[in-house]
């Protein structure tokens, strides 16, 4: 049976001639450029074909791009985050910081005299027992610390060293009840004896007479008697004054000048000259 392939010119033939004509449309395009408009319509209809080839791979690019910079924003987000983070503990010790720096600015700065040594001591602990204002502190005998000193805040006065040990000491404020001060008062000059109550915030005035001239609004100070307190520091202010004539002595509540619920630095005071144990006399020396 004879098929397509077998009927005219034969198949070598055929292929010469394709051969002859494509060196020849190759000379005359490369002699005389006689295709050249031909070759710019054939690129123009061929290149919606290249794009939409190419279409596939240039979005594949900007998904991977898009990816990538979202991929990157997320992680510089988190760094971001972590260093703020980072910030807000810092600034929150900043602000800790300068608040103690503050205290201690005010504490070095209270009216101390320039004949008294003195040294800046800071609250180790409270004690809770709810009928014994006292609390320890992280200075002691190595530091020069002895029984009976005077400790104050940068406002008043605070109280008084009880127990001394190596490294620490223990404080006895003056709101507590076994503990009493002398004072006077700055505008008249009458003096009393301040003692506390037990409450944190509050004293009062033992033996006052009902004649005797105090008033509300009256800031006492310590008068130096007894010798344990120098003199002219605050202490403590009137605030009620009860004269019940049933009664011996006027009732004259005070409240402390120092925020003793508020104690972080304190100060401790030297006299001119510490106290130091007494050396034996020779009476003493020959009785052994």
């Amino acid at each position: 049976m004879d098929t397509i392939f077998t009927r005219g010119l034969s198949l070598n033939f055929r292929l010469t001639l394709a051969l002859a004509m494509s060196v020849l449309l190759i000379v005359l395009d490369y002699k005389i450029d006689a295709f050249s408009t031909t070759r710019v319509f054939l690129n123009s209809l061929v290149s919606p074909v290249q794009y939409l080839a190419n279409l596939p791979g240039q979005l594949l690019n900007v998904s991977a791009q898009r990816l990538t910079s979202q991929q990157a924003l997320i992680s510089e987000n988190e760094q971001l985050t972590n260093h703020i983070l980072m910030l807000n503990e810092q600034l929150q010790r900043f602000e800790v910081l300068e608040k103690e720096n503050n205290e201690l600015r005010r504490l070095l700065g209270a009216p101390v005299r320039k004949d008294m040594r003195k040294i800046v001591a800071e609250l180790m602990a409270v004690d809770n027992t709810p009928y014994s204002q006292q609390i320890v502190i992280n200075k002691g005998a190595i530091d020069g610390v002895y029984l009976g000193q005077a400790v104050l805040d940068e406002l008043g006065i605070v109280g008084q060293v009880m127990e001394v040990g190596t490294t620490n000491s223990r404080v006895l404020l003056i709101s507590d009840v076994t503990h009493s001060i002398p004072v006077r008062s700055v505008r008249n000059n009458s003096r009393f004896i301040a003692t506390g109550a037990g409450v944190i915030d509050e004293l009062y005035l033992t033996h006052v007479s009902h004649s005797t001239d105090v008033e509300v609004g009256d800031v006492l100070v310590s008068s130096g008697l007894g010798k344990v307190f120098p003199e002219g520091y605050p202490v403590a202010e009137v605030t009620q004054v009860l004269r019940d004539e049933s009664r011996p002595f006027a009732q004259v509540t005070v409240v402390p000048r120092a925020h003793l619920n508020r104690l972080k630095y304190l100060l401790l005071l030297w006299p001119e000259t510490a106290p130091t144990d007494p050396e034996p006399s020779e009476e003493d020396q020959s009785d052994d």
